[in-house]
């Protein structure tokens, strides 16, 4: 496939579907991100964003548009505020290269390395933004879900193993380099699946930057983006991965690049786990298995976007680094597992 986009095909449908000018139709790309494509089209009037897959393999359903627009009309149909409306979903590829989906343009902050608005941060907001991240994450995994019709969106039963079992496939189908380490904590995920199962609904890629905040109080969550991988099942496995992204001042460095967790006033992973337990009611005395799980599950999506990268389907340079994060995200899981601390 090429990794040119044909933008005018893009603006007649745009034009014919939203009822705008083609003339008055700017298309320009989102800069960041390791996934999915993400676009912003905007009128005089009005703007939307557009998602389409990334070039190359596919990564199960972490690209599926169809799926990520039902996520988001079964969420607004449920009365959920904190997402951006599904405006329209097309299947067909020759639009825009594969299938894709638009939805309402949401303005606020959102939180990455270079944000100019980061400078007036200070360690209370960091506070702050930490216990409203996980208020956000509570209050998607106490969601009704059978009234509401979101228990038809995932399989709950067996959900840990099947994820387990799913993401260490994944990663032996991406594997290009040994890395003992990562090898290790996916034979150790295998054996210490947890005898007990809870159920929620979980986003599964819950972190800072795909939060948007509102610009005046930069603590507070006005909307959750990139749902691609949200399901019902454990929502443990969600606080989990969101634990895997949650660097600390002592991590790696290479660990930090997913989220700003680690510069100061933020809570530690431990406070984060004790906020959540407050809250929750859930029994996390086996909270290393699902943060080990959460580090693997980083872990293999870097290694599948270095895959991607080195078979020539992506030529951002970032994407080369990759493999030094899957081989630190390894490490951090035996050294969990080795010294039974999170």
């Amino acid at each position: 496939m090429s990794n040119q986009l044909d933008y005018k095909k893009l603006k007649e449908f745009i034009s014919e579907k939203l009822k705008v000018s083609i003339d008055s139709i700017e298309i320009t790309q989102f800069k960041g991100g390791f996934s999915n494509l993400t676009f912003q089209i905007k009128t005089p009037e009005k703007s939307w964003v557009l998602r389409r897959p990334p070039f190359g393999e596919k990564i199960s359903k972490a690209h599926d548009m169809g799926r990520e627009f039902s996520v988001l009309k079964a969420l607004q149909n449920a009365g959920y505020q904190k997402i951006p409306k599904a405006i329209l979903f097309e299947e067909d590829p020759e639009i825009f290269g594969a299938p894709f989906f638009v939805m309402e343009h949401i303005d606020g902050l959102i939180l990455r390395n270079k944000t100019t608005e980061l400078e007036t941060f200070e360690p209370k907001d960091f506070h702050n933004l930490s216990k409203s991240a996980i208020d956000a994450l509570l209050e998607l995994h106490q969601l009704e879900l059978q009234n509401s019709g979101l228990l038809a969106l995932g399989k709950p039963k067996g959900y840990v193993e099947r994820q387990v079992v799913g993401w260490s496939q994944r990663y032996f189908k991406a594997k290009t380099n040994e890395l003992r380490a990562v090898e290790e904590a996916i034979t150790w995920l295998n054996s210490n699946l947890p005898s007990n199962e809870n159920v929620g609904f979980i986003h599964n890629d819950f972190k800072y930057d795909n939060m948007v905040l509102t610009r005046k109080t930069p603590f507070e969550v006005k909307a959750i983006l990139d749902w691609e991988m949200a399901t019902v099942g454990d929502p443990l496995m969600d606080l989990g991965t969101t634990l895997a992204y949650w660097a600390q001042q002592d991590d790696p460095d290479i660990l930090k690049m997913f989220n700003l967790t680690h510069l100061p006033g933020n809570l530690t992973r431990q406070e984060v786990i004790d906020y959540y337990a407050s809250k929750s009611g859930h029994d996390l005395s086996q909270m290393l298995f699902y943060y080990v799980f959460g580090l693997i599950k980083v872990g293999v999506i870097a290694q599948q976007i270095f895959k991607r990268f080195s078979q020539g389907h992506a030529n951002d340079p970032r994407f080369g680094a990759l493999i030094h994060v899957v081989e630190a995200a390894g490490r951090q899981a035996t050294k969990s597992i080795t010294t039974e601390k999170i």
